[in-house]
């Protein structure tokens, strides 16, 4: 899989280049730091990210004496691998039989679609790979799940529109075990056309996959959609409390997005990132890597 191009991040290029601004080489001021954490906050990191972030700053500015302030951008480039995770979060998979995936997030976050780029790139390390069609309350969610399991080659089970979303993933489960598949993954409802709280809906899918493999679901990850800002962090909250969230995909990065939004959740949930999403096609959902993510972004080309 190719490694991620800094056009990706369009909205980075120029949230780095305002960085570049403020920390470009110049006294450090009290301004500096006020400035900076303007900066942070309208970017959507959130208090508690822009705050560690100034505050890290500060304390290498002042155990190291600094007086120039374009040496604060090393320090600002570790800060954020360190807010974003420091390495690569692995996928967990079951030790016998399938690992079970439950997707989860609202509508319009690129759920289902992320859930067949998911399903393309496991296939392409030898993955035997199911698809649930959980989401019974759009027929439109059934239907694109089918085309994306026909454009992969892998299996999708699915109900009418209206079924018991429990029951989908329940026979998910019992195929994926009975075909000897490695992973089954399950679409969810991001919005439903009832009276019934989504987060107990989704609560009742867990409590039937765990009757059949008590350990599952194995990864629980949380589709956010990039563009949203401080709304994604509410959702991921929302969505932890209610799941127990492992996992966090990010959308929709190739856009005009507030990525800040990343730092935000890592630094306040302590969840990790563990793909993101750049694009429509299949080939552009990627494993996040926080190191290789920052350093494209801070390429010396964008400080030139």
């Amino acid at each position: 899989m190719k490694k991620p191009k800094i056009s990706w991040m369009k909205w980075m290029s120029n949230f780095f280049s305002q960085v570049k601004d403020i920390l470009r080489k110049g006294d450090i001021t009290d301004a500096l730091f006020e400035n900076l954490e303007e900066l942070l906050l309208q970017a959507d990191t959130g208090t508690a990210a822009a705050e560690y972030l100034v505050a890290q700053l500060k304390k290498e500015a002042s155990e190291k004496r600094l007086k120039d302030s374009w040496k604060l951008m090393d320090c600002f480039k570790e800060q954020l691998v360190i807010l974003l995770g420091e390495t690569i979060s692995p996928v967990h998979f079951a030790v016998n039989g399938p690992a079970i995936f439950l997707m989860v997030g609202v509508n319009g976050s690129g759920k289902t679609t992320t859930l067949g780029k998911l399903a393309a790139y496991f296939k392409s390390q030898g993955k035997k790979v199911f698809l649930g069609a959980a989401d019974t309350f759009r027929a439109a969610a059934i239907d694109q799940l089918e085309v994306w399991a026909h454009q992969v080659g892998v299996e999708v089970i699915k109900h009418k529109e209206g079924a018991d979303p429990g029951a989908v993933a329940y026979d998910t489960v019992k195929a994926a075990a009975a075909r000897h598949a490695d992973i089954a993954m399950i679409d969810t409802a991001g919005r439903l056309h009832t009276k019934t709280s989504l987060m107990e809906e989704l609560k009742k899918v867990k409590k039937v996959i765990q009757k059949e493999i008590p350990l599952a679901p194995h990864e629980v990850f949380l589709v956010l959609d990039a563009t949203t800002g401080q709304n994604a962090l509410n959702q991921a909250k929302m969505f932890k409390e209610a799941v127990g969230v492992t996992g966090i995909i990010v959308t929709k990065l190739d856009g005009t997005a507030k990525g800040g939004a990343l730092l935000a959740i890592r630094q306040e949930l302590n969840v990790p990132i563990k793909f993101i999403g750049v694009g429509e096609k299949v080939e552009t959902l990627h494993p996040f890597n926080p190191s290789s993510f920052v350093e494209s972004l801070l390429n010396p080309q964008l400080f030139q």
